[in-house]
C-alpha cells in the first residue's frame, strides 16, 4: 500500500495529476480542491490510497491525510466507489463529510452528482459513529489576483464530473453576478461547491 507520494508534478489534468517519482510518472486520481495547489515543476507531497482490482490499479491522492481517512471510509460504503468518493470530497470538505454523518445530513449527499435520495440515505446510515468530527478548518486554497482566474479550474473539474463544457460555462458566465463575494474572494474549492449545489437544485426544482 502507497500511503504517500513525494515527487514534482509533471502534469496536471481535468481530475488526475501526475507526479514525477525519481523518474516514475505515476497517475494519480484526485479532487479539485487537491488539483488546484498543484503547480506544474513543483515538489508535492499527496496522501495516498490505492484500489487494486483484477483488471486494474488506481492510486488516489489528497492534499491531506484527513480527506484521504474520508475517502477510505467513504468508499467502504456499499454502492460508493471511488468515482463517487471523489464526487463527494470535490463538493464538500473532508470536515463537512464528517459533519453530515454526525447530523445525519441527508440533503447534503444528495447535492452530489450521482447521488440520489436512497443513497445519501445509505451513506448516512452505514457512515453513523464512523466519522466525528474533529472541529478542524481545513482552509481553502487561496485564489491569484486577477479576474474569474478560477474559471478555468472550475470548468474543468464540472467537466471532469459529468458536466457539458457548454452547462458549466453558462453557470460560470452567471456566477459573478449570482455570488459577487464569493467570486472575488473565494478559492476555487469553495466556487466549485457553490456552483455544484446551484446545479443540484436547478435539477432538482426542475423534477419537482
Amino acid at each position: 500500500m502507497i500511503a504517500t507520494l513525494t515527487g514534482t508534478v509533471a502534469h496536471v489534468g481535468l481530475s488526475h495529476a501526475v507526479i514525477d517519482v525519481n523518474g516514475f510518472g505515476m497517475f494519480v486520481h484526485s479532487v479539485p480542491s487537491t488539483l488546484a495547489s498543484l503547480h506544474v515543476g513543483e515538489s508535492a507531497t499527496l496522501h495516498t490510497h490505492m484500489v487494486v482490482r483484477e483488471d486494474s490499479m488506481n492510486l488516489y491522492g489528497f492534499a491531506d491525510a484527513g480527506s484521504r481517512d474520508v475517502f477510505e471510509v467513504l468508499i467502504s460504503v456499499s454502492g460508493v466507489g471511488p468515482r463517487i468518493g471523489l464526487a463527494i470530497l470535490a463538493v464538500h470538505s473532508a470536515e463537512a463529510v464528517r459533519v453530515a454523518t454526525t447530523t445525519k445530513d441527508v440533503n447534503a449527499f444528495t447535492k452530489v452528482p450521482g447521488i440520489g435520495p436512497k443513497g445519501a440515505q445509505r451513506i448516512v446510515l452505514e457512515l453513523a459513529g464512523k466519522l466525528a468530527p474533529t472541529g478542524e478548518d481545513q482552509g481553502a486554497i487561496p485564489l491569484a489576483i486577477g479576474e474569474n482566474v478560477w474559471e478555468p479550474q472550475v470548468t474543468e473539474a464540472l467537466v471532469g464530473l459529468g458536466w457539458s463544457e457548454k452547462d458549466a460555462k453558462r453557470m460560470l458566465a452567471k456566477f459573478p453576478e449570482t455570488e459577487p463575494e464569493l467570486a472575488e474572494r473565494g478559492s476555487v474549492p469553495e466556487i466549485l461547491r457553490a456552483v455544484l449545489r446551484t446545479l443540484g437544485n436547478s435539477v432538482a426544482g426542475r423534477s419537482a
